[in-house]
């Protein structure tokens, strides 16, 4: 069920390029040529899998991950960035797996560089694992 994202776990390494954040040193700050925001210009893996999330969400409304925040807090894990980070996720089903990367995927638009952390921290890789594990043990 999960293969549109478990496909990327060859790719999910260490030392992988998941996004380089992009500051503006040449603007002068004027009105004229002003500063731009800084902002991450994720790697194609990173834009691949967050394709791929969306992609499961529009296909699959069973799961109703629109919901993904009420789905979190009836799994006990809270809303800030460092709870889901830790979240132990080998006794979680795929809903809650699944709810956790559209949190992922959702942090960045309140917070430049949030995916990209989730990247970098192994987190993205955990919770795909996990979801291999969930088709592994449904094909049984």
């Amino acid at each position: 069920m999960f293969e549109s994202l478990t496909k990327y776990l060859p790719q999910l390494t260490e030392g992988q390029h998941y996004g380089d954040w992009v500051i503006d040193r040449e603007s002068k700050g004027t009105t004229d040529d002003p500063i731009m925001a800084p902002f991450v210009d994720y790697g194609k893996i990173a834009t691949d899998i967050e394709s791929a999330v969306c992609g499961f969400v529009d296909e699959h409304p069973e799961f109703e991950l629109t919901r993904y925040s009420d789905i979190l807090k009836r799994n006990g894990l809270g809303r800030d960035g460092e709870s889901i980070a830790d979240a132990d996720v080998s006794t979680l089903g795929g809903q809650a797996v699944m709810a956790l990367l559209v949190r992922a995927i959702r942090a960045e638009r309140f917070c430049d560089g949030a995916l990209l952390e989730f990247f970098e921290q192994g987190c993205i890789k955990r919770w795909i694992e996990r979801l291999q594990e969930i088709d592994s043990s449904a094909s049984r």
